[in-house]
């Protein structure tokens, strides 16, 4: 891969990202935060630096899932679960554990033919924030498959 090219990918990705540093959600009724956790996700799994392919690809994507940010009012997935959060306590070795939901939203975008799912997070008593965006499906040959014949007898 040309570094340059990444370079400028990500460059522009992040640009779009910090011009807006927050985005009116209709389906929540309140602002999300696009903070540096959320960038930092698209380049990083939650243990090593995603692939090149993977992060251009987030990068990509981005300014569609902030579109589905502003324009979401029906949620699709949701979950929450307690997680260890921060470094372990010096004395005893503790990790503190606080609750964390997910919510996701996901659109069709029939001029680029392609399904995207957006990831918002919320931990603990903290802001909702921009947390991923990725093609809903899995991406075969440079495309992904949107049936637009014989829906109606599924």
């Amino acid at each position: 891969m040309d570094e340059n090219y990444f370079e400028l990918r990500r460059e522009k990705a992040r640009q779009i990202y910090d011009s807006q540093r927050r985005i009116y959600s209709p389906f929540f009724k309140e602002e999300i935060i696009l903070n540096s956790d959320g960038f930092h996700h698209l380049q990083h799994s939650v243990r090593t630096e995603r692939n090149k392919n993977e992060q251009l690809l987030k990068f990509t994507l981005l300014p569609l899932g902030l579109h589905i940010l502003r324009t979401a009012t029906t949620l699709q997935e949701y979950r929450k679960f307690l997680s260890p959060v921060g470094e372990a306590a010096p004395r005893d070795g503790s990790i503190r554990m606080k609750l964390i939901e997910w919510w996701g939203f996901i659109a069709i975008f029939t001029e680029q033919e392609i399904k995207i799912k957006v990831i918002v997070r919320k931990v603990g008593d903290g802001n909702i924030h921009f947390w991923s965006v990725m093609p809903y499906s899995h991406i075969r040959h440079g495309k992904q498959k949107l049936f637009t014949e014989g829906i109606e007898d599924e």
